[in-house]
């Protein structure tokens, strides 16, 4: 069986958005495409129902075009360990109050066994000032912490 890839909201956006001319974003959405077309074969992917209702949100037809995107991916549960885990990554610092979502992904990656959590979310998931607490955390609570990473690191491993 291949690796399992959980695919944050992130990824999505950047995947289905229009072209930006911004040079940072026009690049990761350059770089996302490329992993979709190219890398995504080697992995299993999943997305949750948090991912759903994060994509699902904004302008009708963009929301439509990431939802038809992700229709035949199946959906990771979000347990009551996952809620747990992410109230705990909350309240022990490592991802802040306010960012809950990003606590979720983190916790339902991890309760479900997932290998990799693909992200662009710099910020509060896949971040190197935060990303060992993170870690720690969910080994703590008794789950191995998915690899947080981009589809530009992910792509390299393939």
């Amino acid at each position: 069986m291949n690796p399992i890839v959980y695919l944050e909201s992130s990824v999505i956006s950047y995947l289905t958005a229009k072209p930006s001319r911004d040079v940072v974003i026009a690049g990761r959405q350059a770089i996302t495409s490329d992993w979709w077309e190219n890398h995504r074969q080697h992995f299993e992917l999943r997305v949750s129902a948090l991912v759903e209702e994060e994509i699902s949100q904004g302008n009708a037809m963009a929301a439509q075009r990431r939802l038809d995107l992700i229709q035949d991916i199946p959906n990771l549960v979000i347990s009551d360990a996952a809620t747990e885990l992410a109230e705990l990554l909350i309240k022990q610092g490592a991802v802040p109050k306010g960012s809950e979502e990003d606590a979720l992904h983190i916790a339902i990656a991890a309760a479900q066994g997932v290998d990799y959590l693909l992200t662009w979310n710099f910020k509060h998931i896949n971040n190197a000032a935060t990303r060992n607490r993170i870690v720690k955390i969910v080994e703590t609570y008794g789950f191995t912490c998915p690899l947080l990473c981009s589809p530009e690191e992910l792509g390299a491993l393939t």
